[in-house]
Protein backbone atom coordinates (compact mmCIF):
# COMPACT_ATOMS: atom_id res chain seq x y z
CA UNK A 1 0.00 0.00 0.00
CA UNK A 2 1.82 3.18 -1.28
CA UNK A 3 0.66 6.66 -0.60
CA UNK A 4 0.43 6.99 -4.22
CA UNK A 5 -2.71 4.54 -4.47
CA UNK A 6 -5.02 7.11 -2.63
CA UNK A 7 -6.37 10.19 -4.30
CA UNK A 8 -7.37 11.85 -0.70
CA UNK A 9 -5.98 12.39 2.46
CA UNK A 10 -6.61 14.58 5.53
CA UNK A 11 -4.76 15.75 8.32
CA UNK A 12 -5.28 14.90 11.63
CA UNK A 13 -3.04 15.72 15.25
CA UNK A 14 -2.81 12.51 17.63
CA UNK A 15 -4.84 14.34 21.11
CA UNK A 16 -3.75 13.52 24.42
CA UNK A 17 -6.64 11.78 25.58
CA UNK A 18 -5.92 9.26 22.39
CA UNK A 19 -2.58 8.09 24.13
CA UNK A 20 -1.91 5.76 26.80
CA UNK A 21 0.60 6.64 29.35
CA UNK A 22 3.46 5.60 27.15
CA UNK A 23 2.15 8.16 24.76
CA UNK A 24 1.41 5.61 22.27
CA UNK A 25 -1.77 5.95 20.75
CA UNK A 26 -4.36 3.35 21.82
CA UNK A 27 -5.18 0.81 19.31
CA UNK A 28 -9.34 1.46 19.30
CA UNK A 29 -8.85 5.48 18.03
CA UNK A 30 -7.33 4.28 14.81
CA UNK A 31 -11.14 3.44 13.76
CA UNK A 32 -12.11 6.47 14.45
CA UNK A 33 -9.12 8.02 12.78
CA UNK A 34 -10.57 5.74 9.52
CA UNK A 35 -13.83 7.38 10.38
CA UNK A 36 -12.64 11.00 10.29
CA UNK A 37 -10.64 10.28 7.24
CA UNK A 38 -14.19 8.85 5.44
CA UNK A 39 -16.29 11.63 7.08
CA UNK A 40 -13.63 14.07 5.53
CA UNK A 41 -13.79 11.80 2.30
CA UNK A 42 -17.47 12.19 1.73
CA UNK A 43 -17.24 15.87 2.14
CA UNK A 44 -14.93 16.39 -0.65
CA UNK A 45 -16.95 14.16 -2.61
CA UNK A 46 -19.93 17.11 -1.75
CA UNK A 47 -21.95 14.07 -0.45
CA UNK A 48 -22.61 15.10 3.13
CA UNK A 49 -25.40 16.75 4.12
CA UNK A 50 -25.64 19.23 7.33
CA UNK A 51 -27.52 16.40 9.17
CA UNK A 52 -24.29 14.25 8.52
CA UNK A 53 -25.73 11.70 6.49
CA UNK A 54 -24.61 10.95 2.96
CA UNK A 55 -27.31 12.81 0.21
CA UNK A 56 -30.14 10.55 -0.01
CA UNK A 57 -28.66 7.48 1.64
CA UNK A 58 -28.13 5.66 4.42
CA UNK A 59 -24.79 3.42 5.48
CA UNK A 60 -23.95 0.37 7.75
CA UNK A 61 -20.24 -0.46 8.49
CA UNK A 62 -20.18 -4.12 8.11
CA UNK A 63 -16.93 -4.95 8.25
CA UNK A 64 -13.31 -3.36 9.70
CA UNK A 65 -9.69 -4.89 9.80
CA UNK A 66 -6.90 -3.08 10.93
CA UNK A 67 -3.47 -3.79 10.42
CA UNK A 68 -1.10 -2.26 12.51
CA UNK A 69 2.51 -1.52 11.18
CA UNK A 70 4.01 0.89 13.59
CA UNK A 71 2.26 3.10 16.44
CA UNK A 72 1.79 6.93 16.17
CA UNK A 73 2.26 8.78 19.37
CA UNK A 74 1.38 12.27 21.31
CA UNK A 75 1.30 15.08 18.80
CA UNK A 76 2.38 13.01 15.62
CA UNK A 77 0.81 14.53 12.41
CA UNK A 78 -0.78 11.95 10.62
CA UNK A 79 -2.17 11.78 6.92
CA UNK A 80 -5.67 9.73 6.93
CA UNK A 81 -5.36 8.39 3.04
CA UNK A 82 -8.79 7.00 1.81
CA UNK A 83 -9.91 5.46 -1.35
CA UNK A 84 -12.75 3.25 -2.70
CA UNK A 85 -11.65 -0.17 -3.54
CA UNK A 86 -14.83 -1.32 -4.46
CA UNK A 87 -17.84 -0.23 -5.48
CA UNK A 88 -20.83 -2.90 -5.71
CA UNK A 89 -24.30 -2.92 -6.30
CA UNK A 90 -25.12 -1.88 -2.44
CA UNK A 91 -21.85 -2.08 -1.05
CA UNK A 92 -18.72 0.37 -0.90
CA UNK A 93 -15.21 -1.03 0.51
CA UNK A 94 -13.14 1.47 1.84
CA UNK A 95 -9.20 1.22 1.92
CA UNK A 96 -7.13 3.01 4.08
CA UNK A 97 -3.82 4.15 5.06
CA UNK A 98 -2.51 5.96 7.73
CA UNK A 99 0.79 7.54 7.12
CA UNK A 100 3.36 9.86 9.55
CA UNK A 101 6.25 11.71 6.88
CA UNK A 102 5.24 9.29 4.92
CA UNK A 103 5.75 5.87 7.07
CA UNK A 104 2.82 3.78 6.73
CA UNK A 105 1.84 3.02 10.55
CA UNK A 106 -1.80 1.41 10.10
CA UNK A 107 -3.49 0.08 6.48
CA UNK A 108 -7.09 -0.47 6.98
CA UNK A 109 -10.53 -1.61 4.94
CA UNK A 110 -13.78 -1.08 5.85
CA UNK A 111 -16.94 -2.46 4.44
CA UNK A 112 -20.42 -0.33 4.12
CA UNK A 113 -23.62 -1.40 2.72
CA UNK A 114 -26.35 0.75 1.50
CA UNK A 115 -29.21 0.27 2.82
CA UNK A 116 -33.17 1.92 2.21
CA UNK A 117 -33.48 4.27 5.05
CA UNK A 118 -37.08 2.59 6.03
CA UNK A 119 -37.07 -0.86 5.70
CA UNK A 120 -32.74 -0.86 7.14
CA UNK A 121 -32.22 -3.48 4.19
CA UNK A 122 -29.55 -3.53 1.38
CA UNK A 123 -30.30 -1.39 -1.46
CA UNK A 124 -28.70 -0.57 -4.69
CA UNK A 125 -25.94 2.55 -4.59
CA UNK A 126 -27.77 5.88 -6.15
CA UNK A 127 -26.12 6.36 -9.84
CA UNK A 128 -25.58 9.95 -8.70
CA UNK A 129 -23.17 9.04 -5.91
CA UNK A 130 -21.30 6.02 -8.02
CA UNK A 131 -20.77 8.64 -10.62
CA UNK A 132 -19.47 11.19 -8.15
CA UNK A 133 -17.24 8.31 -6.68
CA UNK A 134 -15.87 7.35 -10.37
CA UNK A 135 -15.63 11.35 -10.95
CA UNK A 136 -13.50 12.03 -7.98
CA UNK A 137 -11.21 8.90 -7.84
CA UNK A 138 -9.97 9.76 -11.30
CA UNK A 139 -9.10 13.21 -9.97
CA UNK A 140 -5.23 14.23 -9.89
CA UNK A 141 -4.02 13.61 -6.15
CA UNK A 142 -3.30 17.08 -5.53
CA UNK A 143 -6.99 17.90 -6.37
CA UNK A 144 -8.37 15.82 -3.65
CA UNK A 145 -6.38 16.79 -0.27
CA UNK A 146 -7.21 18.74 2.72
CA UNK A 147 -5.38 20.80 4.43
CA UNK A 148 -4.84 21.23 8.18
CA UNK A 149 -7.23 23.83 10.19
Amino acid sequence: MQREDFRFSTPLRVRWAEVDPQSIVFNGHYLTYCDVGITEYFRALRAVTADASIIGSDFFAVRTVLDYQAPAMFDDLLDIHVRVARLGNSSLQFAIGIYRDGELLVKGEIVYVHADMQTRRPAPIDPAFRQAVHAFESKAPEDSSTTPA
